[in-house]
């Protein structure tokens, strides 16, 4: 359709770490007033590796509202 092959692959990347974050297992605390999502989680590491971003901001920032 006319993209560029990388325009594609940030494409691709962007949406391949959508899906991961989908996938992403937020446990409930404190009778759903507070969540946290583990360090472990495999598709956060995979998310954060797609976007470069931190993995402990992006931990953090899933479940802090400011």
């Amino acid at each position: 359709i006319g993209v560029k092959e990388s325009h594609q692959t940030t494409i691709f990347r962007i949406i391949a770490a959508i899906l991961h974050l989908g996938n992403l297992e937020i446990q409930a605390e404190r009778d759903g007033d507070a969540c946290s999502v583990s360090s472990e989680d495999e598709h956060l590491n995979n998310f954060c590796g797609l976007l470069g971003v931190e993995h402990s901001q992006m931990q953090h920032w899933l479940c802090h509202r400011k």
